[in-house]
């Protein structure tokens, strides 16, 4: 993108989500002795260290046995703690899926389900391990709770809020150095999507990695004159849908963006809400019914059609079809 763009949202240090997990899970230790945690074998990779030093007694190193994990963290919360439990996106929902199913997910277990190395960003560790089908596996789940951020800071933010929500949540984040561009002490409310940049003529609206890009393709299209309102949707379910209802009835179009799969993410949410209320067209910034492969996190958005100028082609192309 045109680096003379004028941003509504500007960045001076980049820093991984992984580690805006890791400094919230570190202050939810020490502001809640309720706060467990548990991983496996990925202690570092989580940034869960922190934690694990200076809690020794309330971490529990399960080792490469993520399913065992599952149900050591359920049996936890029968007993009133709130266990954390942390591996990579596709260990913690493919690999697992009967477990969460079964004794997490069926009796609402107050159980939280951190995620890290999701997407296409996670790069050079290639298709096994880019869980593209995360978020549409676990919004599946009756009783539980999605949530995917942008940022340092509102990973930050959430992993301190769904440690006072009660019932299972799927916290997602990610591996690279990202731009941290949301407010350092935000209040992250769980369900309550975030209208970032106001618009008229079409709405985008993004989830994860992709807000940032969001906001670089707002700039770009009000460059061009065209008016687009900006709205991070870090909570997948429940959606907020009456603020997708409200910015659609205004732009009449929109586009969805997400480092997932079309099926079963985002998009898939925005379309059934919006062809139940008030059908508009909608595009797609996702996976087109791929696997990945390895590359750097830029190489693979861009190959996959996942920046910001795939995002500026979507709203013009949405625009189009009002």
């Amino acid at each position: 993108m045109d680096n003379s763009l004028d941003l509504k949202y500007n960045y001076t240090e980049k820093k991984d989500t992984r580690s805006g997990f890791g400094d919230g899970f570190l202050e939810l230790g020490r502001t809640n002795p309720k706060v467990v945690g548990l991983c496996a074998d990925l202690i570092g990779s989580l940034k869960m260290g922190a934690f694990q030093k200076e809690f020794p007694e309330r971490f529990f190193q399960t080792g490469i046995a993520e399913a065992n994990m599952m149900g050591i963290a359920a049996g936890m919360s029968i007993n009133g703690l709130i266990p954390f439990t942390g591996t990579f996106a596709n260990f913690s929902t493919g690999r697992v899926y009967d477990q969460i199913r079964q004794s997490i997910a069926y009796s609402g277990k107050n159980v939280k389900i951190c995620a890290s190395h999701a997407g296409l960003t996670l790069g050079e560790d290639g298709a096994t391990h880019q869980i593209l089908e995360d978020l549409g596996m676990m919004k599946m789940l009756p009783h539980m709770t999605v949530i995917n951020p942008c940022d340092y800071n509102q990973t930050k933010a959430a992993t301190i809020a769904i440690a006072d929500y009660e019932g299972p949540v799927y916290l997602r984040f990610g591996r690279p150095s990202w731009p941290i561009f949301t407010p350092k002490d935000q209040k992250f409310e769980i369900g309550k999507a975030w209208k970032m940049i106001e618009g008229t003529d079409v709405t985008i609206f993004a989830t994860g990695h992709l807000v940032w890009e969001s906001v670089l393709a707002e700039a770009a299209l009000r460059a061009e004159g065209i008016s687009a309102e900006v709205i991070n949707i870090h909570t997948i379910k429940p959606l907020d849908t009456e603020a997708i209802l409200e910015s659609i009835q205004k732009t009449k179009c929109a586009v969805s963006a997400e480092e997932h799969q079309y099926n079963g993410g985002l998009g898939d949410s925005i379309a059934q809400t919006l062809a139940r209320n008030f059908p508009a067209p909608l595009e797609y910034v996702g996976v087109n019914d791929s696997f990945g492969e390895s590359g750097t996190p830029a190489q693979l958005l861009e190959k996959y059609g996942l920046n910001a100028s795939n995002i500026v082609m979507a709203a013009k192309k949405a625009l189009e079809r009002k």
